[in-house]
């Protein structure tokens, strides 16, 4: 067997066989969760936050400009700024993830905990007894057969 052949045989047990199937799944699963998760922030938890708070929880407008470029006469906005190279301290974005981050590490923690809950009381629930081996089921039938 060449080299190549070897290599690749050794790459499809790799591939195919233990973990490396796992992680595939868990990746694709995990990139689908997150998108659902950033839906419920997004689509479900932000609109209330906003609707309780009076306006919009979108922060990434506001900044500190610390250097100013020579000569600039352009609009004061974020992009029109930073494009024209000034140094800017954008405040406002950082703390409009952080709440997106800290809405939805709360959301995971509610999933994962009716999880565990469910999990819970799914371990929680009477097994049926089990049913007695069969060479006791046997042994009992000859003790009836004996009796008679």
């Amino acid at each position: 067997m060449s080299k190549a052949s070897g290599f690749l045989k050794e790459f499809r047990d790799f591939a195919v066989k233990g973990n490396a199937m796992d992680l595939a799944v868990g990746v694709i699963i995990g990139a689908a969760f997150g998108k659902i998760v950033d839906s419920v922030v997004k689509d479900l938890i932000m609109p209330v936050v906003n609707f309780i708070l009076g306006g919009s929880v979108d922060f990434s407008n506001k900044f500190l400009v610390l250097s100013m470029p020579d000569g600039y006469t352009g609009p004061m906005t974020y992009a029109d700024l930073t494009a024209a190279g000034a140094t800017v301290l954008a405040w406002g974005n950082f703390l409009t993830i952080l709440i997106n981050f800290i809405l939805l590490a709360l959301v995971v923690f509610i999933i994962v905990k009716a999880v565990n809950s469910a999990r819970r009381k799914e371990e929680a629930a009477p097994a049926a007894p089990a049913a007695p081996p069969e060479d006791l089921v046997v042994l009992r039938e000859i003790r009836d057969l004996l009796r008679k």
